[in-house]
């Protein structure tokens, strides 16, 4: 980290509090000057950014302490040439091997993460950051999902049991990881008038598996065509999506006024009898006897 982001650190000597100068004492004094009273926060984001502007409302509030005629923020603008670019965020991260269980789930921290069905049977590595949880098998991610702090949860993505439904597609009416799927609301659309026909699981989820290449937002769009249409068949849909992916016609090129023709070819074809030939030899077909007309030299032609 401290390479990331070009800082030397300089080591304290143990159980000698008194050599890290200020660093305890300002930490009490930004606590008591945004933390007070406690706050709270549904997510990390939601703290970061608060946290943001209540440090720029003060620096733009309060003079510096050796420049008094200038505020913070104004002596912070003049330095900001010479600082050091930001490279981004550091790829910081606690890692820990894991197995997947049959039922496409892994289990960290007292919870169980959904990763994808190709990764059943297989070990796997979990990069455990604050805010996010990623899955590794054989140098790919096979899953990604928002760190849950609770205890004792299952958290799923349906879209890592498609091929399953594809082999079970019974499963989509049932099963725990599309119990609470928030589909969009063309999809769901069709959906409901699927159910009602017989086979219209099977036709449900050739439709969701569609979402793995085009996307579900290509997806809701073809379905909402669809219904436009009033059908909602799963080969409409896919043939929708399938249209949508050829690439569009291409541009007409313009032809410059250097090459605009002066005078316009006639579509006239009794030009070409001046070529032939009245008088020459005469060949009988080999399938009827009448005699047909040949040109005298076709070489020359």
């Amino acid at each position: 980290m401290c390479g990331h982001y070009l800082v030397e650190p300089v080591a304290c000597s143990p159980a000698s509090g008194w050599e890290k100068g200020q660093v305890e004492n300002q930490v009490g004094v930004l606590r008591r000057r945004f933390f007070v009273p406690r706050l709270k926060f549904k997510t990390l984001a939601d703290l970061n950014g608060w946290l943001e502007d209540q440090c720029l409302a003060y620096a733009k509030a309060n003079k510096h302490q050796e420049q008094r005629d200038k505020t913070i923020f104004e002596v912070f603008e003049e330095e900001r040439p010479s600082l050091v670019p930001y490279v981004g965020p550091f790829d910081g991260f606690h890692s820990v091997p894991a197995s997947v269980s049959k039922t496409c789930l892994v289990r960290f921290d007292r919870n169980r993460y959904s990763v994808d069905a190709r990764a059943v049977g297989q070990p796997v590595e979990i990069r455990a950051y604050a805010d996010r949880l990623e899955f590794w098998q054989a140098g790919d991610v096979v899953a990604r999902h928002v760190r849950c702090f609770g205890k004792d949860q299952t958290i799923y993505d349906p879209l890592h049991y498609l091929p399953v439904l594809q082999r079970k597609p019974g499963a989509l009416r049932n099963g725990a990881p599309f119990k609470d799927w928030d589909l969009p609301l063309s999809v769901r659309r069709v959906r409901r008038k699927l159910e009602r026909l017989p086979g219209g699981d099977r036709q449900m989820v050739e439709i969701l598996s569609a979402i793995l290449t085009d996307g579900i937002e290509a997806v809701d769009r073809a379905c909402s065509e669809a219904l436009l249409h009033k059908v909602h068949s799963s080969g409409v849909v896919l043939n929708i999506l399938a249209r949508h992916r050829e690439p569009p016609p291409p541009l007409s090129i313009t032809t410059p006024d250097a090459l605009q023709l002066a005078c316009e070819p006639t579509a006239d074809c009794t030009r070409y009898d001046s070529l032939r030939r009245q008088e020459h030899g005469k060949i009988r077909s080999h399938r009827c006897d009448e005699a047909i007309e040949a040109l005298w030299d076709a070489n020359s032609l």
